[in-house]
């Protein structure tokens, strides 16, 4: 597709403010910056909702502040029926789907491309921001509505062939848990432990990785920090940059790597490569006598990250206290019971490494498809 059937974006959408005047609409949604409606946890105790603006289905939302510092433009499609929103974010629908599908918008929203295209325009706007008239102006290539819905339909396979491995690495993580449930935690007496187990701390089984190195020497794949460390145990993601300067902590695999800012957002990852983390991530390594397997889920529960908060200092970006996180308590079984759950964890690993390694390809996959489209 050349450059000359580019067409203005603004000749193709149109804003829209319909208000919740009525309350009608109660699920109440925030924008990220990476493009998706998460729930909002704001606190509306007191807040007037029928000025919050409705969002229906395949209608677009966007926030064009600060573009140019953050790099990206927060904007999603709305997937489901309706929801309600702040009124700060302008939204808008696309004018006529049987020119333009709202599905093959939303895959040009997501390119890097777009993203770059939009910090160049906002540079000039007051803080960074992006005006409605700039964006407006932007262009994209619009195929005939035929080739859109091939394009669009490759895309969504690919994304639920994505979704559908990352139900499957749930179920897998889920059964490692209760195997460990099981084993270490449901029937067990502190008090009267079996035969060769003790309860112990976590610094009896583990130790801070304190080697370091200039992270200048890492690349955007090998590099770990609380940044591209996914909430709620969902593992990593690669980063968008590298600091300029600075040495991090050179971890293994099989290391854990532990979030300590912030830790309510339980963020921790057992290594698959080498690489090089931030001082704002913890790296743990276990010692010979015992498992990098059982010591992953035994602090990926919930459990052990209230453990840290409740040690932690700090109230607007909590931290927590590296000596109060290796006084940890847990239960070190004996040799037989250690090498039985390794065995099935390592299993259930080998078939998640699969999953993610797959989702890592289709993931490529997905970005030449949304590469080709500016082509």
């Amino acid at each position: 597709m050349n450059k000359g059937e580019m067409k203005r974006l603004g000749d193709y959408i149109r804003e829209v403010d319909v208000r919740n005047r009525d309350l009608e609409v109660t699920k109440l949604v925030g924008l990220t910056i990476d493009k998706s409606f998460i729930p909002s946890v704001a606190n509306v105790i007191g807040t007037d909702l029928s000025k919050y603006k409705i969002i229906r289905k395949e209608q677009f939302a966007c926030s064009l502040m600060q573009v140019s510092r953050d790099g990206k433009v927060p904007i999603a499609m709305l997937e489901e029926r309706e929801a309600i929103m702040s009124p700060t974010y302008p939204v808008f629908e696309v004018l006529d789907t049987t020119k333009l599908l709202p599905q093959y918008l939303m895959m040009w929203f997501s390119r890097k491309e777009f993203d770059r295209e939009a910090s160049f325009y906002a540079v000039g706007g007051v803080r960074g921001s992006l005006t409605w008239e700039d964006f407006c102006d932007m262009t994209l290539p619009i195929p005939p509505i035929e080739q859109q819905q091939k394009i669009v339909s490759e895309y969504e396979a690919i994304t639920r062939r994505i979704r559908l491995n990352e139900q499957i690495i749930a179920k897998l993580e889920e059964t490692a848990q209760a195997l460990y449930r099981k084993m270490f935690v449901d029937g067990i007496d502190k008090e009267h432990l079996p035969d060769g187990w003790r309860m112990g701390t976590l610094g009896e089984v583990a130790d801070y990785v304190s080697e370091k190195r200039n992270i200048s020497s890492f690349s955007e794949r090998t590099y770990i920090s609380t940044e591209n460390m996914l909430k709620n145990k969902k593992g990593i993601t690669f980063a968008l940059s590298l600091p300029s300067t600075g040495k991090g902590t050179v971890f293994r695999k099989e290391d854990i790597l532990v979030s300590n800012i912030r830790p309510y957002f339980k963020k921790i990852w057992k290594a698959t490569f080498e690489g090089c983390c931030s001082n704002d991530v913890l790296c743990l390594r276990v010692r010979k006598n015992f498992d990098s397997h059982l010591l992953y889920y035994a602090i990926e529960r919930d459990v052990f990250f209230d453990y840290v908060m409740a040690g932690s200092n700090g109230v607007k970006m909590p931290r927590g206290d590296k000596e109060w996180i290796m006084k940890y308590p847990l239960v070190i079984p004996n040799e037989q019971s250690l090498d039985y759950f390794s065995q099935k964890a390592h299993a259930i690993d080998i078939l998640k490494m699969c999953k993610r390694q797959e989702n890592n390809q289709l993931t490529e996959l997905q970005s030449l498809l949304l590469a080709k489209i500016g082509q």
